[in-house]
């Protein structure tokens, strides 16, 4: 790798770098823990930033009336190193510290982890809980994401050219650029514009209402605005206070995760003025994390891939046996969907219509395994859960769902399962790289054209998709049309091949591996955002 290129400070929330290293919540902390991964296996100048959260994320089970509900533990990791390194930060004007650990323990770039829970603090609660809380507390935790992260970087001496906000979490690590800036003596619309050259902004969510925002009041009152005045950040991020609005308007380049993505992100934004361009750089995946290496190489030197993967479905039918007693059968047709539980993923979609998909269950001529956690706080995403337990009382050995989703699940079931499923309602999925992780193991993508498949769905030469693109302000015209394209591609194309014409179903999976391996593959995930992004 060049010596020449850009230093980059990595900042997001979350990572997810292994199922034991509570770090991490879902989909935004894989995808970083796969990039920081990527930049270590193929040697990139960069540091990460992010907390070190003392309880995780929720470890969400499922009581005996079907019912998810939440737990958290203390969580300490002796693998971490002590930097040494203590930073201050200011919130609710009191003066707190940030403890600055450091790992690389999982072949990844140097993570900071910064951490409130030390004795010199009076309140040690910021850095507990992982999306835990809202308004004030959320604050806080970016208060110490942000400008506390800024505040390691210079403790360490660490010179950075690029900051990288993956996320509007990361957001207040500006504001600490333009306080420097203007403590040297620069007006505030100098340091902004000299700020906005160093940062690059990556956003996630399209739904508006993902999109974190908080009264400009509250951001005074938490002390987050670092000296700028209500107008000043009204000019920066309106008001509320729209995080993600204030990242598009300090970064010199924005994108969204997937070409689709990109495009939805412009519509979404277009009414920002003074924002900057959002491009799209399509998420990918760490191969030697998620993929089966076996199937890698069994694909490119056109070896029988069946053999491979008929021992990776029966060791997810034993995972899925010893997890909650269900016995799936190894030799039928098994579809896998894991993600978290939100109306727009619409987890309980193929069970829509009993009269068609029922005989299939009650025969286990189709047995599907679900997993995915609903927000601690979202009763509507508990109720989705819910629903898909009773289905698997209803169709015992037919439809598991196993608890408590996390990066152990996920690799059980991409590499194990025949069939991905894939339902939002389009274009609300950003990208989706469970999707990829599946497609490199040979288990065929079954799904809505929406996050990355458009740009690699050949429709029964390498998976299928359903729907055709089709979008609707109405989401009961939505769903209608998107469940009889379900049904009919399932039915009419899937179960058939799966059942009766293996030597096609084992050519799909081959085309499915060799067609996804390269472009989904992390590596070219940061050769683009060096070359688009950092580029100086």
């Amino acid at each position: 790798m060049s010596k020449n290129l850009p230093k980059v400070a990595y900042f997001c929330m979350e990572y997810g770098l292994h199922q034991d290293f509570k770090m991490y919540a879902g989909g935004l902390g894989i995808l970083a823990g796969d990039y920081i991964k990527g930049a270590k296996q193929y040697n990139y100048p960069m540091v990460a930033i992010g907390i070190k959260w003392k309880q995780g994320y929720t470890d969400q089970m499922i009581d005996k009336e079907g019912q998810p509900y939440d737990t958290y533990h203390n969580y300490s990791y002796d693998f971490l190193e002590d930097t040494g390194v203590k930073v201050p930060v200011e919130i609710r004007g009191e003066h707190i510290l940030c403890k600055v650990w450091k790992t690389e323990s999982f072949d990844n770039i140097p993570l900071y982890l910064l951490d409130t829970d030390i004795p010199e603090n009076h309140e040690r609660w910021i850095t507990g809980q992982l999306y835990g809380w809202f308004g004030e507390e959320r604050i806080a935790q970016e208060i110490v994401l942000g400008i506390g992260g800024v505040r390691a970087l210079r403790a360490l001496n660490i010179d950075v050219d690029i900051y990288h906000f993956n996320e509007g979490h990361a957001l207040f690590a500006g504001f600490e650029l333009i306080r420097e800036k203007k403590e040297q003596g620069l007006y505030h619309e100098e340091a902004i514009e000299e700020t906005r050259e160093e940062v690059v902004f990556t956003t996630h969510t399209p739904i508006l209402q993902g999109n974190e925002s908080h009264p400009i009041s509250k951001l005074m009152y938490m002390s987050a605005n670092l000296g700028m005045t209500e107008s000043q950040l009204e000019a920066l991020g309106g008001s509320p206070f729209n995080m993600t609005v204030g990242a598009l308007r300090l970064s010199k380049i924005s994108n969204g995760v997937a070409q689709l993505h990109g495009e939805t992100s412009n519509k979404m934004w277009a009414h920002i003025d003074k924002r900057s361009e959002i491009i799209a750089v399509t998420n990918a995946i760490h191969l030697p994390t998620w993929v089966d290496e076996k199937m890698l190489k069994a694909a490119e030197s056109g070896e029988d891939l069946a053999i491979i993967h008929q021992q990776n479905k029966q060791a997810l039918v034993d995972f899925v046996k010893e997890k909650n007693g269900a016995s799936l059968n190894p030799n039928k047709l098994i579809i896998g969907f894991s993600r978290r539980a939100a109306p727009y993923k619409r987890s309980n979609f193929i069970f829509s219509k009993p009269e068609i998909i029922g005989s299939y269950l009650k025969n286990q001529d189709i047995q599907i395994v679900f997993s995915g956690k609903a927000h601690p706080l979202d009763d509507t995403g508990k109720e989705i859960v819910k629903n898909l337990v009773e289905m698997s009382k209803q169709y015992p050995n037919s439809v598991v769902f196993l608890e408590n989703y996390g990066m152990e699940i996920g690799a059980a079931l991409t590499r194990g399962a025949d069939v991905w499923l894939n339902n939002p309602r389009r274009p609300l999925e950003a990208s989706g790289t469970s999707g990829m992780k599946a497609s490199m193991n040979g288990v065929l993508n079954l799904s809505i054209l929406d996050g990355w498949w458009p740009e690699a769905c050949k429709h029964g030469d390498n998976g299928w998709q359903f729907g055709d693109g089709f979008e609707s302000h109405n989401d009961h015209e939505q769903d209608a049309h998107d469940l009889n394209a379900l049904y009919k591609v399932l039915t009419e194309e899937v179960v058939p091949t799966f059942y009766k014409n293996k030597e096609k179903w084992q050519k799909m999976m081959r085309a499915s591996i060799l067609d996804t391996m390269e472009y989904f593959n992390v590596k070219r995930m940061l050769e683009e955002y060096y070359e688009k992004m950092y580029k100086l």
